[in-house]
């Protein structure tokens, strides 16, 4: 009799056993699967039958636990295997160090789906060029430097099994190199050539971008690069199609793997080369437990393969930046525009005095586009009509039911909606509070400044991408192959037009309200703004020298706007970090967020208070807490919100204080309030 330990999609890194499946006692039935490590099964767990995770085999019981009281397995899921020790070794990392369950850690590698009869093939794509293009001396240099860091060598010594209790185990830092340069500099060559070449070494590849809007485009250039040696994976394929690329490329049929934050868990043998397109983006850190980070997950694996670990983007984050000049990451800068293109004009332009979205200079920047036969993209990242309701004669606001939010009016469905749980109602005629008919929404979202481009364009051709528009499947690609062919004049949306997209006609940019994230309740506010208005102005001039963005703003004289606008990355970061040394904040110090949530805030509160009461006598040298306090959203989806901020000088002593309060805190949990840990947070909302 075997004995098989799984594990499960809950917290805890507790294993459970179980018999082997019973086998069919009648002719002609099926013969079950064989379990076996690596593949998943259906099992009872409780009072209901479910899906398990298979890492460990025996010979007999636990001690202690009688035979007899065993459960059965109901049935092996897989024919072959999904997952491997390397896998497992590598959920074991994810548990310790973001503090989850093994099996949670497991769900978020492994897609879920069992079909496995289709696949899909990149596509050669006719206008990508045939052969790779000449390189300029920076290209070739990066090039080379990133050659010599694609070691041959076997992996480094893996890991062996940790609880979530413990502080990971740590291994040598990879190679890491980082493509600096402004966009349009050619740093997708670099990337592809690099790729090239560990394919040549008998390495396989994995190379992230930050959202699935831009899988597309990296995949059509790497399908004619490197036609089905290559492959995509992302949360908008269907859970069929996906499970059958994550066979594909465990059976080895795939040696490059492209896709957003997920695709860095890819099963491929040998890897020999991570490549991490944008790395500033935050897209790349998971939202749902377990929150991992893609970065810091890249670097383990690279770590643990031998691998090298190749970074690219015109503004880096800021620990990247910090790792750079402190010489842990190779700076590889690439400073100049090729294709012909330079970089753009870039002026502020004042909102103060402008009746509508778009000011007087964005308006005839915009005419002398369309009398050239160019393009034009408007930036805004707000969906929506109006994204605030006002009373001026009694001061009431029109907030969510559910979330301490501001609700947004989408003017094609006249409904106030909530863009956290998505409660809507009609809005009203009137102010609910005093009659006041002079009452109404304020602000300006994307579907406003698509009536008001329509209203001042009407001979343009103008197409709107953003959530509530690209919602169908395939929409968003439509809309993004019509404008790159010409047969849209203005492109206008949220920030899903404004990443590493390529458009060869694009002449002016619109950034329609530079200020909308400036002064949010969060230390990287200044960071992200900076970083949008410089990426979304890359995407003006890239094939030609007279390149336009305007950026519209409240405040014309703010330092970070002004920088924007200079494409004064330098002198950026030197202001920011001196003020994150100066607030402590990263990457000058480690953070560990604790959140509690719960339909009771009375109940939220005392446990928020009961986590601060457990760290304080935790907490290590150098070592301090922020709050107990409110979220600065407070209340989501009918759950009101709580936090407690650790922060320390390094990871390690905090790290295990972070367990250990996590230990004591569960001997008396609430069922009714509901805890997460979030480590190396990027978002303090």
């Amino acid at each position: 009799m075997s004995y098989f330990d799984l594990v499960f999609d809950i917290p805890g890194n507790q294993s459970f056993t179980y018999r082997d499946v019973e086998k069919a006692g009648t002719a002609g039935k099926k013969a079950p699967l064989r379990a076996d490590v690596g593949k998943r099964a259906m099992v009872p767990f409780g009072s209901r039958e479910t899906l398990g995770y298979i890492t460990g085999i025996r010979e007999a019981p636990p001690p202690g636990v009688n035979e007899g009281a065993v459960k059965a397995m109901r049935r092996v899921v897989d024919a072959e295997k999904v997952f491997d020790e390397e896998d497992i070794a590598l959920a074991e990392w994810m548990a310790a160090y973001y503090l989850c369950g093994r099996g949670q850690a497991l769900a978020a590698m492994i897609p879920s789906g069992r079909r496995a009869d289709s696949f899909l093939s990149l596509p050669d794509e006719e206008e990508i060029p045939s052969g790779p293009l000449e390189l300029s001396d920076e290209q070739q240099h990066a090039l080379d430097a990133v050659i010599t860091g694609l070691s041959p060598s076997p992996p480094s010594p893996g890991t062996g099994p940790q609880t979530g209790g413990e502080s990971p185990p740590s291994l040598p830092l990879p190679p890491m190199f980082y493509l600096y340069g402004v966009t349009g500099s050619g740093k997708t060559e670099v990337f592809l050539r690099s790729a090239e070449y560990a394919l040549d070494m008998g390495k396989s590849v994995i190379y992230l971008v930050p959202e699935i809007s831009l899988t597309h485009q990296t995949a059509k250039a790497m399908g004619k690069r490197f036609g089905n040696l290559a492959a995509t994976l992302h949360s908008g394929m269907s859970a069929g199609t996906r499970f059958s690329e994550w066979m594909r490329i465990r059976r080895g049929e795939v040696r490059i793997v492209a896709g957003p934050r997920s695709a860095v868990f890819a099963p491929v043998r040998s890897l020999g080369l991570v490549i991490m397109d944008e790395e500033h983006d935050g897209s790349y850190k998971s939202g749902n437990t377990p929150r991992y980070h893609a970065r810091q997950t890249a670097i383990r694996r690279c770590s643990a393969s031998g691998a090298a670990l190749v970074m690219g983007s015109a503004t880096p984050s800021a620990e990247a930046w910090k790792l750079m000049n402190g010489g842990t990451i190779r700076k590889l800068e690439l400073s100049r525009r090729l294709s012909g293109g330079s970089l753009p004009e870039i002026r502020s332009a004042g909102l103060e005095q402008t009746g509508g979205c778009l000011t007087a200079e964005l308006k005839e920047e915009m005419r002398i586009t369309a009398a050239m036969g160019r393009q034009t993209i408007l930036f805004l990242n707000r969906r929506g009509f109006a994204y605030f309701y006002h009373c001026p004669s009694c001061g009431f606001e029109l907030s969510c039911k559910h979330c301490s939010v501001s609700l947004t009016w989408h003017k094609e469905k006249n409904r106030a909606v909530c863009h956290y749980c998505g409660y809507s109602e009609e809005p009203p005629r009137a102010c609910p509070r005093c009659g006041s008919l002079e009452a109404g929404f304020r602000g300006f979202g994307t579907e406003m400044i698509e009536e008001e481009t329509r209203r001042t364009f009407p001979g343009l051709r103008i197409r709107r991408a953003d959530a509530d528009t690209t919602s169908k499947k395939g929409s968003l690609e439509e809309t993004l192959e019509m404008f790159r062919a010409g047969l849209v004049d203005v492109l206008l949306g949220t920030q899903m037009v404004a990443k590493g997209l390529n458009f060869p006609g694009v002449r002016l940019v619109g950034v329609v309200f530079a200020d909308t994230g400036l002064h949010l309740p969060d230390f990287r506010a200044a960071e992200r703004t900076f970083s949008l208005i410089v990426q979304v102005a890359g995407r003006a001039g890239r094939y030609f020298p007279d390149g336009k963005v305007i950026v519209q703003t409240l405040r014309s004289g703010d330092p970070i706007i002004t920088r924007a606008c200079s494409l004064d990355v330098e002198g950026f970061f030197t202001e920011e970090l001196a003020h994150r040394k100066a607030l402590r904040f990263p990457p000058y110090t480690r953070l560990i967020r604790f959140t509690v949530r719960s339909r009771d805030p009375g109940r939220a509160d005392k446990a928020i208070e009961r986590v601060a009461f457990l760290s304080a006598p935790l907490l290590p040298p150098g070592a301090d807490m922020l709050g107990p306090a409110e979220c600065p959203i407070g209340l989501i989806a009918g759950n009101y919100r709580r936090q407690l901020i650790l922060r320390g000088p390094s990871m390690g002593a905090l790290h295990g204080a972070a367990g250990t309060i996590l230990t004591r805190y569960d001997k008396g949990r609430d069922s009714r309030v509901y805890l997460e840990v979030d480590v190396d947070p990027v978002s303090l909302l």
